[in-house]
């Protein structure tokens, strides 16, 4: 190979390698932001302020999901977001953007299930638990349980697996197993990236702990 060619293919090599990564920092970017939204709308905003602003950042997710379809990191916070709005939303009209979200969830799975630490089988897990049931939804907490703790294999000190599996268990009644997973999430690691949706996840654990003595006291009496 001459000398030319020799250089022709260091400059395809490294604008190649120029665009690749132009294009994983571009969907960082976007995680990052939706990621920062997502915290200010669901911590930060009420009433009708706050479904207004899922509503935009719904359209957000959705333009993220269809820029890349294969990124499971896109279907997770798009499912996220669903879920959130549902959850604000209540009643049975929010059940379609439960199903909206479960269908993500799944689908990102099917893609990378270690994505964002796992991050699709603690959504789709607490979605399963936070659902109703039949006939009315597709709730089932014996998959939420299993769900969770997958999670959980993936994600060992993460806050979140930890907060949603402890929140699983007081709603399972069983309080002492409880406790041992919010204290875990209390000393899960810092997302300097996401020091807003820490702060907040700190104080849910804080209230769902206090629950948790309460019972564990009266027990006791």
């Amino acid at each position: 190979m001459n000398l030319f060619c020799k250089l022709s293919v260091a400059t395809l090599f490294c604008s190649a390698l120029s665009l690749q990564t132009s294009v994983v920092n571009a969907q960082e970017n976007n995680l990052n932001v939706i990621q920062k939204q997502w915290a200010h709308v669901n911590y930060q905003l009420e009433d009708d302020a706050q479904l207004d602003a899922y509503k935009a950042l719904i359209k957000d997710t959705e333009a993220f999901k269809a820029a890349e379809p294969n990124n499971a990191d896109a279907l997770i916070w798009y499912g996220i977001v669903q879920s959130s709005y549902a959850g604000a939303k209540g009643g049975l009209g929010a059940l379609k953007h439960a199903e909206n979200a479960k269908d993500a969830f799944e689908q990102a799975l099917k893609i990378n299930p270690n994505a964002l630490s796992g991050s699709a089988y603690t959504s789709l897990g607490t979605l399963f638990h936070k659902v109703p049931g039949w006939p009315i939804g597709f709730g089932d907490d014996d998959k939420a349980g299993e769900l969770l703790q997958k999670a959980l294999e993936l994600n060992p000190q993460g806050i979140d697996p930890n907060y949603f599996y402890g929140e699983y268990l007081y709603d399972e009644r069983k309080y002492k197993q409880a406790k041992l997973y919010l204290e875990r999430a209390k000393q899960a690691p810092a997302r300097p990236m996401r020091p807003v949706a820490d702060e907040f996840r700190h104080h849910e654990i804080d209230m769902l702990m206090a629950k948790v003595d309460k019972k564990l006291n009266k027990k006791k009496r």
